[in-house]
């Protein structure tokens, strides 16, 4: 424990990090490592300003605290400050991963489940193929002047398949990924290869070019989740409502935003690449709801964020290691499920497009999203594949256009994504939510 002092609030967040990184190309090994990094990340704030280092050397911690101190100006009623007033003293030891722990798993069985790939990808059409393994463990420790001291872990582990093919003038590249919170949760066969590459040789040799139009569109669990979390989740991120009375007033509390059949979530108790049992201010986590059946019902915070609008903290105070400040970021952030079968949302659809996979997703206010696979959906059944540059639309438009959301949600971890903002990237998060069909799309 450290040795903390009065007119203060002061804080320590310590990570030891363990990682491993696999990576074949065409067969040959190129990368194969492990790495162990510990930092500590130390904070103290005087009612005016933040005061904050980073160190690698963490025995060297308390010098630390005390040259922040002494930068600082004391306050008598600090423990009255609004920010500090929001930050919790929570205290618990959870370890959750100590038992299946990836770290004991050998690196010869990592390798292993990647290597055997290639040979199960065989194509004419094939020009390359990476397959990459990669795994993390963190143990946390937080301790701050408020009486806060929890030890915690974060585990995550994955691999991904890409590959590249062409025909003549036609190309297609396509990535296959799965990443969870346990070894023994991987599976990658040789069957899963073979549909994987199957998949890929019937888009590139029988997808055709849209007709650009407004369609009604069903967005696949992924592709609904970046939805969720580009066009809906950063704005729920309340930092950037900061000193601007015309975002306070657009984002009111109680605003209809959307579909009354659509409800979002953010949490930090999901399992996977957005699980945060404590964020890094030591805020436990919560189930936070942004949209509840159409209406703006929340936002994520920081103790900062939460004392400038007069709210409460949620648990998203989060940085992407030691070496940064905490900022307002999301967990896992998912479009909750509704009650329709998925089949009963293709059935309505006469004519329009099923988004199975992205490339790549942004918005704020207009969003954009770059479909990897699409299909046309034909007579209510899913049909030829399509190449389809971009769906976009506005925000809030397209919100109030869902019609329809299947009866199961499913939530997608990546271990070698994540979010970025303010230089900060990447932060693991995870995102995903039902079947969503839309009434009305932009397709280009």
């Amino acid at each position: 424990m450290y040795l903390f002092r009065d007119g203060f609030y002061a804080d320590v967040r310590e990570e030891e990090r363990t990682t491993t990184s696999v990576q074949y190309r065409d067969g040959a090994v190129e990368e194969c490592n492990t790495a162990t990094v510990k930092k500590a990340f130390v904070r103290v704030y005087d009612g005016n300003m933040w005061y904050y280092a980073s160190t690698y050397r963490t025995e060297e911690v308390q010098d630390v605290l005390d040259r922040l101190y002494n930068m600082a100006t004391p306050c008598a009623g600090i423990a009255d400050d609004p920010v500090v007033k929001r930050l919790q003293a929570n205290t618990a030891v959870q370890l959750k991963f100590c038992n299946n722990c990836v770290n004991d798993v050998p690196v010869e069985k990592k390798r292993a489940l990647v290597a055997g790939v290639y040979g199960a990808a065989k194509s004419q059409y094939l020009k390359t193929l990476l397959a990459a393994y990669s795994d993390r463990y963190s143990l946390y420790k937080f301790c701050s002047s408020k009486g806060a001291d929890m030890t915690y872990d974060f585990q995550l582990c994955g691999y991904y398949v890409s590959a590249a093919m062409a025909e003549g003038e036609e190309n297609f590249s396509d990535i296959m990924l799965n990443s969870c919170d346990s070894f023994d949760k991987l599976s990658l066969t040789e069957d899963d290869v073979r549909a994987f590459i199957s998949t890929m040789e019937n888009f590139l040799l029988e997808a055709k070019p849209v007709q650009a139009g407004v369609y009604p569109v069903i967005l696949s669990p992924i592709v609904a989740g970046v939805f969720a979390h580009e066009s809906f989740g950063h704005k729920s991120e309340s930092d950037f409502m900061l000193g601007d009375e015309n975002m306070k007033r657009e984002w009111a509390l109680g605003k209809k935003v959307g579909s009354d059949i659509l409800s979002i979530y953010d949490s930090g108790l999901e399992e996977g690449s957005g699980y945060v049992p404590f964020d890094d201010e030591g805020t436990r986590a919560r189930k936070t709801y942004l949209i509840k059946n159409g209406v703006l019902t929340g936002r994520l915070h920081s103790a900062a964020t939460a004392a400038d609008l007069g709210e409460e903290v949620t648990g998203n105070a989060r940085a992407i290691s030691c070496m940064y400040e905490p900022i307002v970021r999301m967990t896992s952030t998912v479009i909750e499920a509704g009650s329709t079968p998925k089949e009963e949302l293709f059935s309505r659809v006469k004519h329009g497009y099923y988004i199975a996979s992205y490339k790549h997703g942004s918005g704020m206010s207009t969003f954009t999203i770059a479909p990897c696979r699409a299909y046309e959906i034909v007579d209510g059944k899913v049909g030829k594949p399509v190449k389809i540059a971009v769906i976009s639309g506005n925000v809030f438009n397209t919100l109030n256009l869902i019609d329809g959301l299947s009866d199961r949600a499913e939530i997608i971890s990546n271990i070698f994504g994540g979010c970025g903002k303010n230089e900060q990237f990447p932060l693991p998060v995870s995102f995903g939510g039902p079947y969503v069909s839309v009434s009305e799309m932009n397709v280009q």
